[in-house]
């Protein structure tokens, strides 16, 4: 369909105007002769002349009343510097707002985990990530601790998120929650779904345990646990998974610690039933760590930098699952 004749002049004028032409008359409404604003854009003088009347032509009105001794705008002149001050206005805004917006993240992010990290706010962090930067992947190995640890330490992981024995001084260190121990035992066992059980009960119990489940290693506090319990001396399965150890708890080889948060839905399924001490509970702490020698892409420090707000936005209170 046909515009009107009143419509399509606007419609032909947008389409056909050289926006540097407005450019030129922005300059030439604040020059006092055509020679000035020539010398201003560092052009020649006829060139300046031209682009005027080129103007004045595709607008259809004169826009500079000038002569010998004069050099004004017309009231056209006025209105059209008006709305040509907001359209450079607006370009050069337009110009700023691009070079400040910073290209798509799309680089690869390598995270080295404990067996079994569970924390939400480990997973907001994930997904708030990927939203950010839809273009960016990730990597997560399964270490033991030790083995994660030592991924950031010759830089082959972006960071890693574990247990902490003894802290490097070339790495940092950022707690990301704490969790609580408590001992379980599978549906085979003799005190599995007995009520009223005290520590005594489970003295001279087989174990089943981690490989730092040791005095000096990081999960003492759980070694201790067991051994004021007076279990046993024989440990019949030990893995660095979490998820073995609970495999080998759940299929009744013996007594085995787990954080109480991981083993909540097994309990609930009827496969995992908690043993004493049930107050005072060994508390361990998980940690981000990383090397600040590490050289990462714009992928990787991105997620570093989530996390850490993440990390510091919220109460330790909220970090700690019981």
């Amino acid at each position: 369909m046909d515009l009107p004749d009143d419509r399509r002049a606007p419609e032909r004028t947008m389409r056909e105007l050289d926006w540097n032409l407005l450019r030129t008359f922005v300059v030439l409404s604040e020059s006092r002769s055509v020679t000035e604003a020539a010398n201003r854009l560092r052009l020649a003088q006829p060139s300046v002349s031209a682009a005027l009347k080129r103007l004045e032509a595709r607008i259809g009105k004169r826009l500079i009343d000038r002569g010998p001794g004069r050099f004004r705008l017309t009231e056209a002149g006025e209105r059209l510097k008006r709305e040509a001050v907001d359209i450079q206005g607006s370009i050069l805004r337009i110009a700023t707002l691009m070079r400040e917006l910073p290209d798509e993240i799309s680089g690869h992010v390598r995270l080295a985990v404990a067996s079994h990290v569970v924390c939400p706010l480990f997973d907001r962090v994930l997904a708030e990530f990927h939203a950010c930067h839809p273009k960016a992947t990730l990597s997560i190995d399964v270490h033991t601790s030790a083995e994660a640890v030592a991924r950031v330490t010759d830089k082959s992981a972006t960071l890693a998120v574990c247990l902490v024995r003894e802290r490097n001084p070339r790495l940092e260190y950022s707690r990301l929650y704490r969790e609580y121990f408590g001992l379980f035992c599978g549906p085979s066992h003799p005190l599995f779904g007995r009520e009223g059980l005290a520590v005594g009960d489970l003295a001279g119990q087989d174990a089943v345990s981690f490989e730092t489940d040791r005095l000096g290693d990081v999960l003492r506090p759980v070694t201790l646990m067991r051994a004021e319990a007076r279990m046993g001396e024989r440990v019949i399965g030990v893995s660095s998974h979490l998820e073995e150890v609970r495999r080998m708890i759940v299929a009744g080889l013996g007594v085995g610690s787990l954080p109480v948060h991981v083993a909540a839905r097994d309990m609930a399924d009827g496969l995992l039933w908690q043993l004493p001490p049930y107050e005072a509970l060994p508390a361990i702490d998980v940690h981000v760590v990383w090397n600040p020698r590490t050289r990462m892409n714009r992928a990787e420090s991105s997620f570093l930098k989530l996390l850490q707000a993440a990390i510091e936005t919220t109460p330790i209170e909220a970090r700690t699952y019981r």
